[in-house]
């Protein structure tokens, strides 16, 4: 068997994240914290023979790629987006449960079985990221791999790589 070394890495702290908002397609940068993290990361990963570096086109996990991998040329990946929360998107848990205490309620109960309105469907989201992840892996045989993206695609892979439908149980935290 060919073994590759995936290194899969959410990028850092968003204004958007420290306020608890809900940020999938909104393009955020990193904050000051954001930008501390991943220069703290980048001394962390520093003698790890990385190959290849892919990120989500998305501000934040582009901007984390550089600064972690300065040397790399970053090959941005649309399929490695966060899911769209749609009618979710740029608010708090706490604007949500005022505005739509129903479906936000069921969605977090069981978010594989329920929809946001507007949004993106986990099941949907899970297969775009786990076809891109499985091309990245397929494409870089024998070689070490830097995935930079988001919180939910890392944890909707991880959910597939060990066959369960806990998406809260594999969400990295921020």
């Amino acid at each position: 068997m060919i073994k590759t070394k995936l290194i899969l890495i959410r990028h850092g702290q968003t204004d958007f994240n420290l306020q608890r908002r809900y940020c999938g397609d909104i393009d955020a940068p990193l904050n000051k914290e954001g930008v501390r993290q991943v220069k703290n990361l980048a001394k962390h990963l520093k003698n790890e023979k990385v190959h290849i570096v892919y990120a989500s086109d998305k501000k934040r996990a582009m901007q984390t790629a550089r600064i972690v991998f300065k040397e790399f040329g970053i090959l941005p990946v649309p399929e490695l987006r966060e899911m769209h929360f749609g009618i979710f998107e740029g608010l708090t848990h706490q604007e949500i449960l005022n505005k739509h205490p129903r479906i936000y309620k069921k969605w977090l109960k069981d978010p594989f079985a329920s929809s946001i309105p507007k949004g993106e469907h986990l099941k949907h989201f899970k297969a775009r990221v786990v076809r891109v992840l499985k091309k990245i892996v397929r494409e870089n045989p024998r070689k070490t791999v830097a995935v930079v993206c988001h919180g939910g695609a890392i944890s909707v892979f991880l959910t597939h790589v060990f066959k369960t439908r806990d998406f809260w149980e594999h969400l990295p935290k921020s």
